[in-house]
């Protein structure tokens, strides 16, 4: 699995806007479905909290696709 690093300015991105800011999903409908059917992964385990704080180190994932946040 590659894993891409997204930098973020903030403290934290909430989990649904990751993963639209790190194109997995093109829409925050489609986050919000993904996420509630537990097929998104934080930390290699699985979250139903679309409203998660997602910080600096923590690494998303979802089918082939990892997302490591990086605080800039």
């Amino acid at each position: 699995m590659k894993t891409e690093k997204i930098e973020i300015d903030t403290d934290f991105i909430k989990l649904d806007n990751l993963l639209k800011f790190g194109g997995i999903v093109p829409t925050g409908g489609q986050a919000k479905f993904l996420v509630q059917n537990g097929e998104i992964m934080v930390n290699g385990e699985i979250c139903t909290m679309r409203g998660k704080k997602i910080h600096g180190g923590d690494i998303v994932s979802y089918q082939d696709k990892a997302l490591e946040v990086v605080n800039k």
